[in-house]
């Protein structure tokens, strides 16, 4: 069975290691405290969560999720990572991280500052648009008619296979906007951001995008 190691146990990451366990997997999450800092919460998850460091996370992920604030990228740990894929879900919200003007500029996307950071891993935007109390509410079966549609974008053909099933099992059908570099077209600001959109919708809010405001 896969383990997913998640660094960050903020809403997105809780709701994550909830979501992943309920399916089946091994959890390890993490935050940036310390481990002890999560006994509740792995506590009240069960036996499939269990809490590290963000290194220790990170060695026993199969699959990861980073899950932190932009301007805590640097401390994620890179060599553990090496040849997996990574599921990225930050947003930029410059008021908390700072101003990095490449994203200012529209010359970078928060997906490919964490894939520069991790070279030797494979960077898969995932859960970013979705509200944290949401991911275990609102996915309904395949088939069933307005199903909600999340995004993903990745430059590797089998980390969004990954995520397209990982969204399928979780309740959801899955849209790709492509490449790392279109990963913005999912983000804050965007039509698509934390809107409860099918998949023909999500497309559309996807092609209406603007890079800049």
């Amino acid at each position: 069975m896969t383990t997913i190691g998640i660094i960050g146990a903020g809403h997105i990451g809780s709701a994550l290691a909830e979501a992943f366990a309920g399916l089946g997997y091994d959890v390890v999450i993490a935050n940036s405290r310390g481990p002890e800092t999560l006994a509740e919460l792995v506590a009240r998850l069960g036996p499939r969560v269990t809490a590290s460091t963000a290194t220790g996370a990170a060695e026993a992920a199969d699959v990861a999720v980073v899950t932190v604030p932009l301007k805590a990228l640097k401390d994620i740990p890179a060599a553990p990572l090496a040849g997996k894929i990574v599921l990225d879900t930050n947003n930029y919200y410059f008021e908390r991280d700072g101003h990095i003007d490449a994203l200012d500029r529209g010359e970078t996307t928060t997906s490919q500052l964490l894939q520069e950071h991790l070279p030797d891993s494979t960077v898969v935007k995932a859960f970013n648009q979705i509200r944290a109390g949401e991911i275990l509410t609102t996915g309904s079966p395949a088939g069933t008619p307005d199903r909600r549609a999340l995004g993903t974008a990745s430059d590797d053909d089998e980390a969004v296979a990954f995520v397209t099933d990982l969204y399928d099992r979780l309740g959801f059908d899955t849209v790709s906007a492509g490449p790392l570099s279109e990963s913005w077209r999912l983000e804050r600001d965007r039509p698509a951001y934390v809107t409860r959109q099918n998949a023909e919708e999500l497309r559309a809010n996807l092609a209406a995008a603007n890079r800049l405001p």
